[in-house]
């Protein structure tokens, strides 16, 4: 297949075309996307967790995310390598530490609460939509620290549209294929995005700068740790670098998380013994448990990192390219050799994860999975640094609707995964339609009537 026709089959069906090489090829083959270095692709635990194990400074990871660069701006730490990635992510560390997340629960509920309290009854809604509205809000609160007045109404628009330029494989393409990326004026798809896209810096510079004038005003929010983040030598971040790095939060934690939201609704609606599974771990909870309570709950617990294996949001994590010669696996790669562990292969190895092509939670609470056998947010030091606050989000948004609302698809028909920027999320959005109110304790009373 040629590098183009692979390109191709990568952006309009990834999973597809990786099952597609893996039955011919195995654990590990070569591919070859037109633009890239060719892709040594990687599926076997052990050789993924000699790769995670294996000294950072022997590889570089940042340059193969050279495509988003137009996207995220020079200064993401997807982009970064080396020292300058240790000190950036170092610094970022603080604002993502777990005791840090567990004080955005109370947020994340309220915000789940105030939104889903607008659903019409009986009225078809896509899912997709209402969870973006729900992870937006969440990020707006949570990472900008905006959640009323002027910045926070012409910023909140402006962030959703900016990645739904991007939301289609045709339109994902823009991302892929540097010479479709013309600036034509705000009428062209390209410029459209740079247009919207400056219009959102600005916004956060002029937030920026409120707060570095205004240093007695203290936010529990993520840039207000940013502004007062240091480095070894003292210094600070500089504003292209917070605004990078607030773009790249927003592409990691807005879209990843929705689609992840939106994929658990469509597989506890789709099989009912997971719904009641579901819903029978929550009524066993007390109406004003604390959400660390809630996000500690195992069968819930269960469903979101069954809702990641099945369909990770992303097929593969950054690829590493060596520096130097490296051993994997047994076998000896040269320098400038590019390693891609796939998650999404591992994540359907039969011997690990056996009816791969099932939604089973269950095997979750069955065994344990090493770092290496899943890895939604990839792995050793270019792991998500958002990942706990993703995970909290993702288990309080799912408690709060299923315990409050009973919800039904509003078609049979099944949910494929299709490309939308750099996710896979549901190729018809999952409708949904409202039938009612769940109230725990009539449910209770009803039950004990019938049984007398």
């Amino acid at each position: 297949m040629s590098p183009l026709r692979q390109l191709i089959n990568f952006i309009a069906r990834p999973y597809d075309f990786l099952d597609d090489c893996a039955r011919s090829y195995g654990d590990i083959f070569t591919m070859k996307l037109m633009g890239f270095p060719h892709w040594v692709m990687l599926s076997d635990p052990q050789a993924i967790g000699e790769i995670f194990a294996t000294d950072a400074k022997q590889f570089d990871a940042g340059k193969s995310n050279e495509y988003l660069k137009p996207v995220t701006g020079n200064h993401s730490l997807l982009l970064l390598d080396g020292e300058r990635h240790k000190r950036e992510r170092k610094m970022l560390m603080p604002a993502f530490h777990r005791e840090k997340v567990k004080s955005y629960g109370e947020i994340i509920c309220q915000v789940t609460e105030q939104l889903a309290s607008t659903w019409q009854p009986q009225q078809p809604f896509l899912a997709s939509k209402a969870m973006q509205e729900i992870t937006l809000e969440v990020i707006l609160h949570t990472v900008f620290g905006l959640s009323k007045g002027e910045r926070y109404q012409e910023i909140k628009p402006l962030l959703a549209n900016l990645w739904d330029l991007t939301g289609s494989p045709l339109r994902a393409s823009l991302v892929y294929f540097p010479v479709l990326q013309q600036d034509w004026g705000a009428w062209s798809p390209w410029g459209k995005f740079v247009h919207q896209r400056q219009q959102v810096y600005d916004l956060l510079q002029a937030e920026i700068d409120q707060r570095r004038s205004q240093p007695e005003i203290k936010g529990n929010d993520v840039l207000s740790l940013m502004l007062l983040a240091r480095d070894e030598d003292g210094q600070t971040m500089t504003d292209i670098e917070l605004q990078d790095e607030l773009i790249t939060m927003l592409l990691a934690g807005y879209e990843t998380t929705a689609t992840a939201l939106t994929w658990a609704l469509y597989w506890i609606h789709k099989l009912p013994a997971v719904k009641e599974k579901l819903l029978q771990e929550l009524d066993g909870q007390e109406n004003d448990s604390e959400p660390l309570a809630i996000a500690g709950l195992p069968y819930l617990t269960a469903v979101c990192h069954e809702t990641l294996r099945i369909y990770p949001l992303v097929p593969i994590p950054t690829p590493r390219t060596s520096r130097i010669s490296v051993e994997i696996a047994r076998q000896q790669f040269p320098p400038e050799t590019t390693l891609v562990p796939c998650i999404y292969l591992v994540h359907h190895r039969e011997d690990i994860y056996p009816e791969a092509k099932q939604f089973k939670p269950e095997r979750f609470l069955e065994r344990q999975f090493s770092p290496a056998e899943f890895m939604p947010f990839g792995g050793g030091n270019r792991r998500c640094l958002g990942y706990a606050l993703a995970m909290l989000e993702m288990k309080l948004v799912l408690a709060t609707i299923m315990s409050k609302y009973e919800l039904t698809l509003a078609s049979k028909k099944p949910e494929k995964p299709s490309r939308r920027g750099v996710t896979m999320a549901p190729d018809n959005g999952v409708k949904m339609i409202v039938t009612g109110e769940r109230v725990r304790e009539q449910k209770q009373t009803l039950l004990t009537v019938g049984k007398e």
